[in-house]
């Protein structure tokens, strides 16, 4: 699974994929957009973790069987595992892309490449 929510990440404009924790380890990769975190997830788990709108929301998710609590992240992150189905996991990253998107700056947003939903 974790190959296509990598593929989703890495199709989304000015997606830029990190590895900030071990500058010898590609453990675990982490997407940005304008330097801002929309998605995580190990090589050795399965699932990706993402932001969501609210606490309200990942709490819905979480109650739904949606999403688990997102180890080390704010309560309003989830893991997505592939479990979800490819349709879910794929909503969910770009979910989260849009919210971390809109949070930057208007003079960032302007300089990235145009966003269309998947339908």
């Amino acid at each position: 699974m974790n190959g296509f929510a990598r593929a989703v990440c890495a199709g989304l404009p000015g997606a830029e994929l990190t590895h900030p924790f071990s500058q010898n380890s590609d453990d675990i990769d982490v997407w940005k957009i304008g330097g801002k975190v929309f998605a995580m997830m190990s090589v050795d788990a399965d699932g990706v973790s993402v932001k969501c709108a609210d606490v309200a929301t990942a709490d819905m998710l979480k109650e739904a069987g949606v999403g688990v609590k997102a180890p080390y992240c704010h309560a309003s992150w989830v893991r997505v595992p592939s479990t979800a189905g490819d349709d879910e996991v794929r909503h969910r990253i770009e979910t989260s892309y849009r919210i971390i998107r809109a949070g930057l700056t208007k003079k960032l947003q302007a300089t990235l490449p145009p966003f269309e939903p998947t339908p």
